[in-house]
């Protein structure tokens, strides 16, 4: 016969548990609302965005170039990752420098809409660049025609020797945040 004690107890546990994270959480919230100046919070946002996402970068860190230095997502949603992708089409076919980016915008906005999302819901990018002195001015001018530059995600963009695929020069991973279904 199995020890139901056991089970119970470690029911109890949990409910105590959340119960303490709830609490603990709220405190915190209460607190941080309370003494966070240091973030300035972008009231720029898009009618598609969920409430929950805050976009901020703290007044205390110099202004980002086309990114967001914190992205805040907070209550329920769905959070979606998206493998980094290459500027190739279809058919399999790499696009040249100045196609590959945009090549690799619409695979990234096609993922997206896989799931009924759009750039709107990108609180993440992660770029890796081949020869980054050359290529990141290049990058950063696609990425703009697709992003929301009144609220950008955050971002970081690496230099790397190269990538998995012979002659890639770009490879960009996304993170959505959506409502949930």
């Amino acid at each position: 016969m199995a020890d139901t004690s056991f089970s119970e107890d470690s029911q109890q546990f949990a409910t105590d548990v959340s119960r303490r994270h709830v609490v603990a959480g709220a405190v915190t919230l209460s607190l941080a609302g309370a003494i966070s100046p240091a973030f300035a919070q972008s009231t720029d946002r898009s009618p598609n965005m969920p409430d929950n996402i805050r976009f901020s970068s703290p007044d205390t860190m110099q202004k980002p170039p086309g990114y967001s230095h914190v992205v805040e997502v907070t209550g329920p949603g769905r959070t979606v990752y998206f493998a980094g992708q290459l500027g190739i089409d279809k058919s399999g076919k790499m696009g040249a420098n100045a196609r590959e980016q945009v090549e690799i915008a619409e695979n990234v906005k096609a993922a997206l809409a896989s799931v009924g999302a759009s750039f709107d819901h990108v609180v993440k990018l992660n770029n890796y660049i081949v020869d980054i002195g050359t290529n990141i001015a290049h990058y950063r001018e696609v990425r703009d025609k697709y992003v929301n530059k009144s609220a950008p995600p955050a971002s970081t963009t690496i230099g790397v020797p190269q990538l998995a695929r012979p002659g890639a020069l770009f490879e960009v991973e996304a993170i959505a945040v959506l409502p949930p279904k």
